[in-house]
């Protein structure tokens, strides 16, 4: 297919790629950060308008809903290049509501809309093994497949357009308290005297172990906090998770708490951060480090 793929970030970038290798005809946008590896690899167009006006399928893949407005409906936007049939894929974590109004516009311009947020961070787009939780309609979602299947392993209709968007919400919350669980156990632990390698070794085989546990267990021992997926982003999804629990009337007290821990972080200068850097919240807490800075 003939793709406009608009997002070329930490995760978009090697989606995109894996979209080429697959067969696919990729265009970005100009931008100062395209890479020489990136103009070698794809099409580049002047303009948003320009890149969607000759694509069968759009992919978005950006940070947050009034990025994914900007880029359908601003000024030279994908709403005004897009031809009748087009199929738009919205890959980014954003609002379940303003999807559905998002999907609604598009379809009024003759559009198919799939919202379709990942999750497995920098390592699963780099290893196409990404998790992708899918909203829209079954025609939408059969045309949007054989791209997803270049990109993720675990790929899943969940419903109706916005369906895909509340399951990533849903998966933030588990992430979000898991990373706060993990951190905890292991500040404890160290504080207590215990080697937190040995510790999460330990863990590894038991009724506790994770990915969570794996990796970003891993990453608090050993400081690698560079960014696979940033605090100020968790920080954005929890958002949407209080906001809708807020208008759903469900409590959420573990998120809320979360958050705030992810806030301590980023009000220190970690918004930036890798998520698992939320430990440093825990450790300033309990005046001591799971394992010193390197």
């Amino acid at each position: 297919m003939k793709i406009a793929f608009i997002g070329l970030g930490i995760m978009g970038r090697p989606m995109a790629g894996h979209l080429k290798a697959a067969g696919h005809d990729i265009t970005v946008v100009e931008r100062a950060s395209l890479t020489a590896e990136d103009r070698a690899a794809f099409a580049v167009a002047p303009g948003i308008a320009a890149a969607v006006a000759t694509a069968e399928a759009v992919i978005l893949m950006v940070p947050d809903t009034p990025d994914v407005e900007a880029v359908l409906f601003g000024a030279g936007g994908v709403a005004e290049g897009l031809k009748p049939g087009t199929l738009v894929i919205d890959m980014s974590s954003i609002s379940p509501t303003a999807t559905k109004q998002f999907a609604e516009r598009i379809a009024a311009k003759g559009g198919d809309y799939v919202d379709a947020p990942v999750s497995g961070g920098e390592v699963g787009a780099k290893q196409a093994s990404l998790t992708i939780m899918c909203g829209g309609t079954e025609a939408a979602f059969a045309r949007a497949k054989p791209l997803f299947e270049a990109m993720g392993k675990n790929i899943t209709l969940v419903g109706p357009v916005g369906a895909g968007q509340t399951c990533k919400v849903a998966n933030q919350i588990i992430v979000a308290l898991t990373i706060e669980a993990v951190a905890e156990a292991l500040t404890f632990a160290s504080k207590a005297g215990a080697d937190p390698a040995k510790v999460r070794q330990a863990l590894m085989g038991g009724l506790a172990t994770s990915r969570i546990l794996e990796l970003h267990g891993e990453r608090m021992i050993k400081r690698t906090f560079a960014p696979g997926f940033r605090i100020r982003l968790h920080q954005k999804d929890l958002n949407l998770a209080l906001s809708a629990g807020r208008d759903l009337g469900v409590a959420l007290p573990n998120t809320a708490s979360t958050q705030q821990l992810f806030a301590a972080v980023a009000a220190a200068g970690g918004a930036e951060l890798d998520h698992s850097g939320l430990v440093k919240a825990l450790e300033t807490l309990a005046a001591h480090k799971v394992a010193e800075d390197a």
